[in-house]
Formats: C-alpha cells, sequence, structure tokens
C-alpha cells in the first residue's frame, strides 16, 4: 500500500514538473529587443530563401515593406540580398533581406513540418505519461 501511494504522488509530481517545463517555463524567458527580433526575422527569411535555392523552378512571391509585391524566381542569393526574375518578362529585381515581410515559395514547408514534429513529440509525451499513470495506479 504504502510504496504505490509513494508511486502515485512521485508520477503525479513527474506529471506536474514536465507540464509546468513544457508550457509554463518558456513564458518566464526574457524578452527580446527590437533589434533581436528584426535579426530573427532576417535570418528566417535568409534562411528560407536560401533553403529553396535558387533556378526556374525556385519559384517565390513576396511582399515587401513598402507594400510592394513581388514574383518570380530566384535568380541569385547573396549575403546581403539576393535577386527576383519575374518569369513572364525577365525582369530582374535585386531585394535587401531586411525589406521582405512575407515570402511564399514552393519548399517554404519546413516550419509546418517543425510544427507537426512537436505535435506528435507533445502527443507521445502525454500518452506515455497517462500510461505510466495507468500503470502506477494498479
Amino acid at each position: 500500500m504504502f510504496k504505490s501511494q509513494t508511486q502515485k504522488s512521485l508520477s503525479l509530481t513527474l506529471i506536474g514538473a514536465l507540464l509546468y517545463a513544457l508550457l509554463a517555463a518558456p513564458a518566464f524567458a526574457a524578452p527580446l529587443t527590437p533589434e533581436a527580433k528584426e535579426a530573427a526575422r532576417v535570418a528566417k527569411i535568409k534562411s528560407s530563401i536560401t533553403e529553396l535555392g535558387t533556378g526556374t523552378d525556385a519559384t517565390i512571391k513576396i511582399k515587401l515593406r513598402d507594400k510592394t509585391k513581388l514574383a518570380g524566381y530566384v535568380s541569385e542569393a547573396g549575403v546581403d540580398s539576393f535577386t527576383i526574375t519575374d518569369a513572364k518578362t525577365g525582369a530582374a529585381t535585386e531585394v535587401p533581406y531586411p525589406n521582405v515581410v512575407q515570402a511564399k515559395g514552393k519548399n517554404l514547408s519546413t516550419g509546418a513540418a517543425i510544427a507537426i514534429g512537436i505535435g506528435i513529440g507533445v502527443g507521445a509525451t502525454f500518452l506515455t505519461l497517462y500510461l505510466l499513470f495507468l500503470a502506477l495506479e494498479d
């Protein structure tokens, strides 16, 4: 009886600690400065453009800070900027990474894959904890 009660208490404490680590702890993280947020945003866009690659298969649609929209393919990707070439007219436009507000390309699905992976991991964790709780309950 005593061992079973101790196991239940320990498993409930473990479940509580894991829930705190998953849900509450990130809320207490230090807030980022505006400069750090901007740098992270630019790095994410640059990473997405780099992952997309260059060439006629690397089609992309972007929205700039001045609300201009461009569509075409990435013909060149540099350190500070990239070049979008309009497939119809052949006009090339050099775009600095910080000017991009939104980018949509056919290979920009990494975020979705990460979100699905996190969801599966959280679900598996809860399932494991539930099964552990049931096993200790007996």
